[in-house]
């Protein structure tokens, strides 16, 4: 059975920081691309990051660019999103999912292209 538990979330001021993190059981981690979704109230969950099985690729939304690095640790089977210069409108439930394919779709795809998903994990970015 796969489980898929985020972790790292919090209330922060705007221009702050936080480390998100991610851990994957139940699955060979290394040939699943993994990518990171948020979700605030009222709007549609939305592709935050991708990166490849192997760590080489990487993909991000337009907004998050220059602020949000994501990278992986295989040997620890665990996802991280490093979030720099939070902004107000970052704040929303922040979801990790696994693709069942090595690669990242063109971007960092949609909600549909992900298989494996965990609960989330509040981050909430004060002005």
């Amino acid at each position: 059975q796969v489980q898929v538990v985020e972790s790292g979330g919090g209330l922060v001021q705007a221009g702050g920081s936080l480390r998100l993190s991610c851990t994957a059981s139940g699955l060979l981690f290394d040939v699943h691309a993994m990518g990171w979704f948020r979700q605030a109230p009222g709007k549609e969950r939305e592709g935050v990051s991708c990166i490849s099985g192997s760590g080489s690729s990487t993909y991000y939304e337009g907004s998050v660019k220059g602020r949000f690095t994501i990278s992986r640790d295989n040997a620890k089977r665990t996802l991280y999103l490093q979030m720099d210069s939070l902004k107000p409108e970052d704040t929303a439930m922040y979801y990790c999912a696994a693709r069942e394919r090595l690669l990242c779709p063109s971007g960092v795809g949609v909600r549909g292209e992900y298989v494996h998903w965990g609960q989330g994990t509040q981050v909430s970015v004060s002005s």
